[in-house]
């Protein structure tokens, strides 16, 4: 009875967060029709010296709240330890908006933030590209950046725009294969969000390392068509479960409600962008952390060289933007081919082709 109030509760307390994943509800606002950027994108592996840089303001505008447990919270969790390494809120001053799931009022944050005279201002999420477009010319000396994206404008004649991106099919292959090893019914359940970004980059990679792994599994693969619906999410869980799943994944801060149904349930779960133990430590054992540190630190050191924009960034496994993380006392062998997996989309031995 505890477990079904707990989970209550959590439905109750994230039901106000209503996107999420870098992009926005299939009505919201979409990204310029030409996403593909002049610029290659780098996967960065920076080790910049936050310590020596000079004092920035940097702002950050996000579809959901910074403690979201997904896309939010790993770039505001990154910019958090930037600024620890920089001295503090001197040094590195950090201003956010929160849960901006409309697009009108994203953009007028964006462009508050331009004209007060923040150095660097994050679009973070695909919903705002479209405006971020039309502001950044207006600011030549302030550097945007959004995710996930791999335009930088450069075709338009802006050059004061970086993009970023996680590879999030590369962790999904490496969850997907563990998922395979771990499950004792050869049923997995997967509980995704809205059906694009990385949101789907993610369930397409783990899909297939599934596959790989046991050609025989049946992967259930369901969207609720929304990135903060909870209840939308717990429900989804609790099908797959009564289907014979005892693994289960998924993606966005709408997992909250599938991770508490899990915990219930007691069915593992996988998870993508931040760790999601803190909900339920005894079910959640493998995750998928998104870190933006390299990518943040290249952004504020080119800004500060009188760079403004021009790169496409990629979090990928190779670089450590993605970061594998397994819970003690699992299956020796099932990690053992999780990390075989990993090793082999680091050396590009293996390539994750999710048809983009």
């Amino acid at each position: 009875m505890k477990k079904r109030w707990f989970l209550i509760g959590l439905m109750l307390i994230f039901s106000l967060l209503l996107v999420s994943c870098g992009g926005g509800d299939a009505d919201e606002e979409t990204t310029p029709a030409d996403t593909t950027s002049e610029t290659a994108a780098e996967d960065t592996s920076t080790d910049a010296e936050t310590a020596d840089m000079e004092p920035i303001r940097i702002a950050v505008v996000m579809p959901s709240t910074i403690s979201d447990l997904a896309w939010s919270q790993a770039i505001y969790d990154s910019l958090l330890r930037l600024q620890a390494e920089a001295g503090g809120a001197e040094a590195m001053e950090i201003a956010y908006t929160e849960n901006m799931f409309n697009v009108t009022d994203a953009a007028a944050a964006l462009r508050d933030y331009a004209a007060d005279g923040y150095d660097i201002v994050l679009a973070h999420g695909t919903q705002y590209g479209t405006s971020m477009f039309e502001i950044a010319p207006d600011f030549p000396d302030t550097t945007f950046a959004w995710g996930t994206a791999t335009d930088t404008g450069a075709s338009e004649g802006i050059t004061n725009v970086f993009a970023y991106e996680a590879r999030a099919e590369q962790g999904g292959y490496v969850n997907g294969v563990l998922a395979a090893n771990l499950s004792e019914s050869g049923v997995i359940g997967v509980v995704g969000p809205v059906e694009a970004g990385d949101a789907k980059l993610y369930i397409d990679g783990f899909v297939a390392g599934a596959m790989a792994a046991n050609p025989d599994a049946q992967v259930n693969v369901s969207y609720t068509g929304s990135f903060g619906d909870t209840a939308l999410a717990a429900e989804a869980a609790n099908t797959h479960i009564q289907a014979g799943a005892d693994v289960l994944t998924g993606s966005a801060q709408q997992v909250v409600g599938a991770v508490g149904v899990a915990s219930e349930q007691g069915v593992l779960w996988m998870g993508t962008q931040s760790d999601q133990s803190s909900l339920a430590p005894d079910i959640v054992v493998a995750s998928q952390l998104y870190d933006w540190d390299a990518v943040l630190q290249d952004i504020i050191q080119k800004h500060q060289a009188g760079e403004f924009g021009g790169t496409a960034y990629a979090l990928t496994l190779e670089n450590g933007g993605l970061v594998m993380q397994f819970a003690d006392g699992l299956d020796a062998d099932a990690v053992a081919a999780a990390n075989a997996a990993a090793d082999q989309i680091r050396s590009g031995e293996l390539t994750v082709d999710v048809g983009q």
